[in-house]
């Protein structure tokens, strides 16, 4: 498994990413994007995806934003998922925390031009 969490994005955008994986990784699991929180505190959007060697391939996903991602979980998993959102979006490292068995990444995804 690996848990995403978007931040620094509008709800729009974190249900596009979301949708993407879903179809990229398609899964029982409901994955939904909550109701933007009130006030004006920032959202952080987690799900948690079961990324296969057989994923459906996606193509670009249109973002009004720039959105944070960060993926957290076994090496393997991170790395499918990884491949997935840069079929879909323009994605740029921000850094990478690894484990001994799992790792951390944090991205930044953007419209795929």
């Amino acid at each position: 498994m690996v848990t995403v969490s978007l931040t620094g994005t509008s709800r729009k955008d974190a249900a596009t990413v979301f949708g993407m994986l879903r179809t990229a990784f398609p899964t029982d699991l409901h994955v939904g994007v909550p109701e933007d929180p009130p006030g004006s505190r920032p959202a952080v959007w987690t799900a948690e995806f079961a990324p296969a060697d057989d994923r459906i391939p996606t193509g670009p996903a249109p973002l009004d934003g720039q959105v944070s991602a960060t993926l957290q979980g076994g090496c393997l998993a991170v790395d499918l998922l990884r491949e997935a959102l840069d079929a879909a979006f323009a994605v740029q490292e921000r850094g990478t925390a690894p484990g001994d068995q799992e790792k951390e990444v944090d991205l930044r995804l953007g419209a795929k031009r």
